[in-house]
């Protein structure tokens, strides 16, 4: 029977002037890429204080506001010591007005990238799904009167 592992993460994002930017780490892992903020659950925790944890951890960041109605899951398969594990990821919409990131020792850089921008960088095409299903949120959000959540 394959191993279950359950994890949580947040899409932060911040606003500059009219521009929405997305928070992305840059991780050397067995391969160079960027990605959000995610990471396990300690005991105890549930998926929102694990993805509340994992931002000030990796990040730095204590002042999310995390935005309601959104939450999404990725999944996917992976082999490790003979195991077949199927990962499970939550992630939230929070946004912040921090700035300037302190990464953890798990990242080599921080950067703050338009939706545009993290398109061309980010590796993964779930993790691109995600970030534009959150930007259409952020998006579709403000059409409806909601234009700050800050």
């Amino acid at each position: 029977m394959p191993e279950q592992e359950k994890s949580a993460g947040v899409v932060v994002f911040r606003r500059e002037g009219k521009d929405i930017l997305f928070l992305l780490l840059f991780k050397k892992y067995k391969s160079e890429y960027y990605d959000l903020i995610k990471g396990h659950y300690e005991k105890g925790e549930d998926a929102l204080d694990a993805a509340r944890r994992e931002a000030k951890e990796e990040a730095g960041i204590d002042d999310l506001h995390f935005i309601p109605g959104f939450e999404e899951n990725i999944q996917w398969w992976y082999r490790f010591e003979g195991k077949l594990t199927r990962k499970t990821v939550t992630y939230y919409l929070a946004e912040t007005r921090t700035k300037d990131v302190k990464i953890s020792f798990e990242h080599i850089r921080p950067g703050w990238f338009t939706i545009g921008e993290a398109e061309k960088v980010i590796k993964h095409k779930e993790t691109k799904a995600l970030l534009r299903k959150a930007y259409g949120f952020i998006v579709k959000r403000e059409k409806e009167g909601l234009t700050r959540f800050l």
